[in-house]
């Protein structure tokens, strides 16, 4: 049996840096937003804008939640592979950079 198809407002990204070294790009979700599927291809750092809950989901359908306090940052490692939801009810940002090169 399949997942039933799900449709789900898009976030919105804003791209504020994407040069030979580094992309920068804002991320703001209404609730119940959605990244949609993707893999990351490089490390990144993630700074909330905002407080908020985030719904991860994972390949084989696992899912998990995360807390995001305004200010406190967390990095992953490239290959991570997910879907991000608001899982809150109020709109949430946040800042991800990720790191392509690292020069000297």
């Amino acid at each position: 049996m399949s997942e039933p198809l799900r449709c789900r407002e898009p976030a919105v990204a804003t791209t504020q840096v994407d040069d030979a070294h580094v992309r920068v790009t804002r991320w703001d979700f209404n609730p119940g937003a959605e990244t949609g599927w993707h893999r990351h291809g490089w490390l990144y750092v993630v700074v909330p804008v905002t407080d908020g809950t985030l719904l991860v989901e994972l390949p084989g359908g696992e899912t998990m939640t995360a807390e995001l306090n305004a200010g406190v940052a967390y990095t992953r490692l490239a290959g991570v592979e997910h879907n991000v939801v608001n899982g809150g009810t109020a709109p949430l940002s946040f800042v991800e950079t990720e790191v392509k090169a690292w020069p000297g």
